[in-house]
């Protein structure tokens, strides 16, 4: 999936320079048309010669060559000189961070001169690569492209890079809607999309047990004597009882809000009971309506 969306994303990062170079040589060729009507003045040189020093500048400190034809190893595989080879890169990634182009440089260098890089190195690019903030840029430039559909593809990256971000799910789920996806209730556990749908009753968010538990790598039982749900994980257990107030966590007496409850034969239970009691955080995200329970410490507020 990384290659495809750095490629992709490669190939939209050129086609919009290729047009931006297309409309400077359109330009040209006008103002080359002017010049030819009348003769060049030592003062019309000099400003064009003072243009060209700048773009040669630009072009030289310039980050936007991100695919493999760009940059181009010198002849000398152990001497990189230049713009164009692996200091070059280095340089470009610094310059590019949180943006698309530094996500697809970060790829590149990871997988053309992962020899020569250290591991602090690889650590940082590799954080710049899964950056949640450069591919929710890239999802917008897909977006803008008319790819609406890779751009949900390319959000959903997004999710996963930083599971704790709300941002990234309200930005997954403007672009779901323009690519025509349902939309309502939606639970993501550690940044994946679950189909099962949660509800609301009476302010508490219920889940089916069975989907959030093994999402979490808990176990789950039932007892249909009992009518009670049970969910373990890491020496952690919690027990609910269908239509009653009384749960138990390793034993000891809980009392809940909303007690669990059989919807359409699936047993719905409390997902801040269920997620916080076996280590996890629980989060609710208005706008796009999600359900957000994932296992990394947050300062944010609590579902």
């Amino acid at each position: 999936m990384r290659n495809t969306w750095t490629t992709l994303l490669a190939c939209i990062l050129v086609l919009g320079l290729t047009a931006g170079v297309a409309e400077a040589k359109q330009g040209h060729g006008k103002d080359h048309e002017n010049k030819q009507e009348a003769k060049i003045s030592d003062r019309d040189r000099n400003e064009k010669s003072s243009k060209k020093e700048k773009h040669d500048e630009i072009k030289t400190n310039s980050p936007v060559a991100v695919t493999d034809d760009t940059y181009v190893e010198s002849k000398d595989h152990h001497d990189f000189k230049g713009h164009n080879g692996y200091n070059g890169l280095l340089h470009a990634v610094e310059n590019t961070k949180d943006k698309p182009a530094g996500a697809v440089i970060a790829n590149l260098l990871l997988t053309k001169y992962p020899e020569r890089l250290t591991p602090e190195q690889v650590t940082e690019l590799e954080l710049i690569r899964n950056s949640d903030k450069a591919l929710t840029k890239a999802a917008e430039l897909l977006a803008e492209n008319g790819n609406v559909t890779d751009a949900v593809y390319m959000q959903e990256e997004a999710v996963l890079a930083d599971v704790s971000n709300l941002e990234s799910y309200k930005k997954l789920d403007v672009f779901s809607k323009k690519a025509g996806r349902s939309s309502g209730m939606k639970l993501f556990v550690n940044g994946k999309k679950y189909n099962a749908e949660p509800i609301n009753r009476n302010g508490t968010t219920l889940v089916p047990f069975r989907t959030a538990s093994e999402a979490l790598d808990a176990k789950v039982s039932w007892d249909p004597k009992e009518k009670a749900v049970t969910v373990t994980r890491n020496g952690v257990s919690v027990k609910l009882f269908v239509n009653s107030a009384k749960a138990y966590i390793n034993g000891q007496p809980y009392s809940i809000e909303q007690p669990a409850s059989i919807e359409d034969g699936t047993t719905m239970v409390p997902v801040r009971v269920i997620g916080e009691a076996l280590g996890a955080n629980v989060k609710w995200e208005p706008e796009s309506q999600s359900v957000v329970v994932y296992e990394q410490p947050t300062t944010s507020e609590a579902l």
